[in-house]
């Protein structure tokens, strides 16, 4: 990261310096995870400072909740981030679940999980993916290959694999808004600093 980038850094629990936010007029890689770290400080955000029931509500139809979104983007940092990028074996809780028995495993059993259990999950999975996009950028930059290779034969590079994170960051930190505004009021894009 360029010194510029750093500028407005986070400490994160093992004191390594993240971006807050993307820079004005960065370089792509900071820009990119500027942007990702946006994403997960607002989602965070949302999230933290609620009790149980808090992370179990929904709004209307959805069956959306923020402990959902927690346990579902702990589960696409280790899927995107530790085994598409660098090819590691899923981690625990994921290893053991039957993905083609309960499709929704994530969702539904974050129910059963407390506000301190979903956090350190989503904050550990987040703290790897951290660590192995550091490593896959020393190598080659953005354009490193991912491990993962589709079925039409296909590698993703870092580059795409960080910008499909932010759009899942995003496409739920949209649900976050809504959600956390309907348990107790809160509302806003950035949180305080």
């Amino acid at each position: 990261m360029s010194e510029a980038a750093l500028s407005l850094p986070v400490m994160t629990d093992t004191y390594e310096p993240v971006l807050k936010e993307p820079p004005v007029a960065g370089d792509e890689t900071d820009t990119l995870l500027g942007s990702l770290e946006r994403q997960r400080r607002t989602l965070e955000w949302k999230c933290s400072g609620l009790d149980a029931a808090g992370l179990r509500a929904t709004v209307g139809a959805s069956q959306i909740t923020l402990g959902g979104l927690l346990k579902h983007l702990a589960l696409v940092e280790d899927d995107m981030l530790s085994q598409k990028l660098l090819g590691l074996p899923a981690a625990e809780p994921w290893s053991g679940v039957d993905w083609d028995a309960d499709p929704d495993w994530e969702w539904r059993t974050a129910a059963g999980d407390t506000p301190e259990e979903l956090l350190a999950l989503w904050r550990d999975s987040v703290a790897r993916s951290r660590a192995n996009v550091r490593q896959a950028l020393s190598q080659a930059g953005l354009e490193q290959l991912s491990a993962y290779t589709s079925a039409r034969g296909e590698s993703p590079s870092v580059r795409r694999l960080l910008v499909d994170m932010v759009e899942e960051y995003a496409r739920h930190v949209g649900h976050a808004d809504v959600i956390r505004e309907s348990v107790d009021g809160l509302v806003g894009e950035d949180p305080p600093n």
